[in-house]
């Protein structure tokens, strides 16, 4: 295994309650170098650097690992929200390991023999877990359908994601390890509609970046709202800022047509990261493996997070600006729905992979993914019930925290620093106090752009032109891709031939130009998700039992 390189934001691992030395040795030994951070009765952390704790004295001390530091002694759910980190408290009475409050940075964990034994990798963890592992076929069903898991779930039963707002305690009285949910502050604080204008909203934008003042700045901008409005803003601050652009592989290269003129009009040095159809295969595998396997996305920004290593810049993203400004992923028919359940079908419905042109899953396997899904989905969202923001908030805790935050969480981080200014808490809570309505068809989002630059603001945008400007070839679609997504469906189909459709199995005998009919964006993304299943099959399959799936 090759691991990421942890510059700016250290791999940790350890564990809590009753431990076991031989097995934290095997955690030790299965993942990078680790160094002990404490080591104090029923608690272990060890990190991959130096890491100091943000509280200590003579029976309490505290310590989190994500970018942003906490400045003293709060609450777990404090922390977790404020600077989205997890990290390990000690009290006195309980030992708690949290994560973030969206959950954006992994803690996975594991619990054996009375003790919960804990990793910011999922791979080191299974040097832990039985052998064979045992399959959680509801991630998988996510993972196809979604594009990303919910709730805990990773590809392994015995393996869990510590959920955004949640922890695991160890109580000294009970001597016990529990789980602790709470709500995190924009669902306890409901922000009601409080009336802001676009001005106010780009004004506490201009502070949030008070935040990053003096570092050198790259923004890559897309064509789209988001970039556009952070490049601005950092430009309005006289920051020291370059902008790269890299082709999404959607078949337009219309971000980089616009992304052009966008800079220009701002000024700004601007950089296209060219893509090679023959590394594709290279790129899509090294992303599935970097991002354990969680999610098909982000093969297309495998070249750009490359770059970005070498670039000596804080990356900055516009990670959460979509469900927070333009109710991205939220439909007509969830803003009018009349009922909870239709908000949710109606939501889940945004969410999930549209019909492809073939059926590529059987009607067993079609019927258990959907009804799995259905529930896992329901499960997820339910404390944001009712909540006037429930419909982007479902967004935000889905998709953008287990599938897009992967991008600049795991590719570009940990090796650089990234700033995502739109989820710091300033900004969040005052975008989410605007109310859905307003922000229907990206209304009040053109606002706030025609507030920070009006010349920019009037600039052709991703967000609006749904016609390409001319077609691109397709990397995901070239020859090379279609050879190695062959070969990885023809696993598929061996191991478990129940989860394709006759059509389906047809299409995988023809050889790898019967790929080549899969060219709209419905068709990709079921063949990324399957792809990535064949994968993880190939890397996995001598720790693997009978794959006899649970619709058999």
């Amino acid at each position: 295994m090759q691991w990421p390189t942890f510059n700016v934001r250290p791999y940790v691992c350890g564990g809590i309650g009753h431990l076991d030395e031989a097995v934290l040795e095997t955690l030790r030994g299965a993942g990078p170098r680790v160094r002990p951070a404490v080591q104090a009765g029923n608690a272990a952390l060890f990190s991959s650097s130096p890491l100091p704790p943000y509280r200590r004295d003579e029976h309490t001390w505290a310590f989190a690992w994500g970018e942003r530091r906490p400045g003293g002694a709060a609450p777990w759910i404090t922390v977790a929200e404020t600077y989205e980190t997890p990290g390990l408290i000690d009290d006195g009475e309980r030992i708690t390991l949290h994560a973030g409050g969206l959950g954006l940075v992994d803690v996975y964990y594991l619990s054996l023999g009375g003790a919960v034994y804990f990793s910011s990798l999922l791979e080191p963890l299974l040097s832990l877990a039985r052998t064979p592992y045992e399959i959680n076929w509801d991630a998988w069903a996510s993972i196809i359908q979604l594009t990303f898991p919910l709730r805990d779930d990773t590809p392994y039963t015995q393996v869990r994601r510590l959920a955004g707002a949640s922890a695991l305690v160890f109580d000294r009285a009970s001597d016990r390890i529990g789980v602790e949910r709470s709500l995190p502050r924009w669902l306890r604080e409901e922000p009601y509609e409080a009336g802001r204008t676009a001005g106010e909203i780009l004004e506490i934008l201009h502070e949030v970046y008070k935040e990053f003042d003096g570092r050198p700045l790259l923004v890559p901008v897309s064509g789209g709202y988001d970039s556009r409005l952070l490049c601005s803003v950092a430009v309005a601050r006289g920051a020291d800022v370059e902008s790269w652009t890299t082709s999404p592989d959607d078949g337009t290269d219309t971000d980089i047509v616009f992304a052009k003129a966008i800079t220009r009009e701002l000024g700004v040095r601007h950089r296209v990261i060219t893509q090679d159809a023959a590394a594709y295969p290279d790129d899509a595998l090294a992303a599935a493996r970097r991002l354990e396997f969680l999610t098909p996305h982000h093969a297309w920004y495998t070249p750009f997070a490359r770059e970005v290593h070498r670039a000596g810049r804080t990356l900055v993203d516009g990670l959460a600006g979509g469900p927070l400004l333009k109710n991205f992923m939220v439909s007509g028919a969830a803003l009018d729905a009349s009922t909870q359940a239709e908000r949710k079908a109606a939501l889940l419905g945004s969410l999930s992979l549209g019909s492809p042109s073939v059926p590529f899953l059987s009607e067993g396997a079609e019927a258990w993914i959907t009804d799995s899904v259905g529930r896992a989905f329901t499960r997820s969202t339910a404390m944001l019930n009712g909540h006037r923001a429930e419909l982007p908030l479902s967004v935000l805790h889905t998709r953008t925290a287990r599938g897009i935050a992967r991008s600049p969480v795991n590719l570009v981080g940990p090796e650089v620093s990234f700033a995502a200014p739109f989820i710091h808490p300033a900004f969040f809570d005052a975008a989410l106090s605007v109310g859905v309505h307003r922000k229907d068809r990206g209304r009040f989002y053109r606002e706030i752009l025609y507030a920070a630059n009006p010349r920019v603001a009037a600039l052709p945008s991703t967000n609006v032109v749904k016609q390409p400007l001319q077609r691109i070839p397709l990397r995901s679609a070239a020859a090379p891709a279609r050879e190695y997504g062959h070969r990885m469906l023809t696993r598929v189909a061996a191991a478990v031939p129940s989860l394709l459709s006759e059509q389906l199995h047809a299409v995988v005998a023809e050889g790898p130009d019967g790929l080549a009919r899969f060219n709209g964006w419905n068709d990709r993304f079921w063949v990324r998700g399957l792809v990535l299943f064949g994968a993880w099959l190939g890397d996995y399959q001598d720790h693997l039992p009978d794959l006899t799936p649970p619709w058999d």
